[in-house]
């Protein structure tokens, strides 16, 4: 699944998005917003974020969608302008860049992926809209293994207003 290990990833990143890795980014939602979730997947992150938080999900999809309550679409189709973009995207950095490119440039928008990014070179045409990083650590992907990934973790928000700092939230949990 990642970079220090020969384990075969999932076909097109299919990691539900767990309770643990979600909880941190419910403090960084304002009071009754709405969003789009574009790689949605299995809508674990939809149902973690509608309940707890006071959050609308307007449009949850994904390309292979994992449930019936979720369209089939490309989140490069991606066209509208809801509150916020909140998804746990491809880590595949030729996916993942122009995700932060397209939803960025229509509303402020919240990706979950590993924490390494921001140090390397990769990042630095995107580093304009990061607005905040959000640590969780190590995430459970697979329910039932005895352990967490080998990767840390962050929620990033990315606004094409940009920043005049980039905000940091170390772990509380």
């Amino acid at each position: 699944m990642g970079k220090r290990s020969d384990f075969k990833r999932i076909a097109r990143d299919f990691y539900p998005t767990p309770l643990e890795a979600a909880k941190p980014l419910f403090s960084h939602l304002p009071r009754n917003f709405t969003f789009i979730e574009p790689c949605a997947g299995d809508g674990a992150l939809v149902d973690h974020i509608t309940r707890n938080t006071s959050g609308r999900c307007i449009l949850k999809a994904d390309i292979e969608p994992q449930r019936q309550d979720i369209a089939q679409q490309n989140v490069m189709g991606s066209s509208d302008e809801p509150d916020f973009y909140i998804t746990n995207p491809p880590w595949d950095r030729k996916i993942l860049h122009p995700i932060i490119e397209l939803l960025s440039s229509l509303s402020p928008t919240w990706l979950l992926f590993d924490a390494d990014w921001p140090h390397t070179q990769q990042s630095t045409p995107y580093m304009q809209r990061l607005v905040k990083i959000v640590s969780i650590g190590r995430v459970k992907w697979i329910p039932d293994s005895k352990m967490t990934g080998k990767d840390n973790c962050c929620w990033y928000l990315f606004d094409k207003s940009g920043y005049k700092q980039t905000e940091f939230y170390g772990r509380t949990q």
